[in-house]
């Protein structure tokens, strides 16, 4: 085979240390769309993205040459350095240690980008905590100890 072919979609999640619910309406626009240009220049354009007070929602096709702790670290590390480096906050910040990403069926694609863009509905009936220990129990993860 001369080819490789992959579509490995991914649902990523991460938040903000501590899960401070800091990222205030009126800053993230400006991040969104700062994360969606990264992301489109570093060869790993996000198909969707939602920002939440303490957590982000992405999700995006992994490309054959990167690997998702490379792609996770990039968009973590260079985005909080961009928010620092604009003084959005009027603090130091950070993004939490570790983060979520599951694996997405072809047949679910759909499903995911409006369950994430649909982020501000879902959050009126269930906090994140709840949502992610939705996640990890759906995933088959043991929940128990910090999340």
């Amino acid at each position: 085979m001369l080819h490789s072919y992959t579509k490995i979609w991914i649902h990523l999640i991460w938040t903000t240390k501590n899960r401070v619910r800091i990222l205030k309406p009126e800053i993230r626009p400006l991040i969104h769309q700062h994360l969606l240009e990264y992301a489109q220049a570093s060869g790993t354009p996000l198909e969707r993205l939602n920002i939440q007070p303490e957590h982000i929602h992405s999700f995006f096709n992994l490309p054959s040459d990167k690997t998702l702790q490379g792609v996770v670290k990039a968009l973590k590390g260079e985005s909080a350095h961009w928010i620092n480096e604009n003084g959005f906050l009027g603090v130091h910040f950070n993004w939490q240690r570790g983060y979520g990403a599951f694996s997405i069926s072809a047949s679910q694609i759909e499903q995911v980008k409006r369950y994430i863009q649909n982020q501000d509905e879902h959050h009126k009936k269930r906090s994140f905590r709840e949502e992610y220990d939705l996640l990890l129990r759906k995933y088959g993860f043991q929940i128990g100890g910090n999340r």
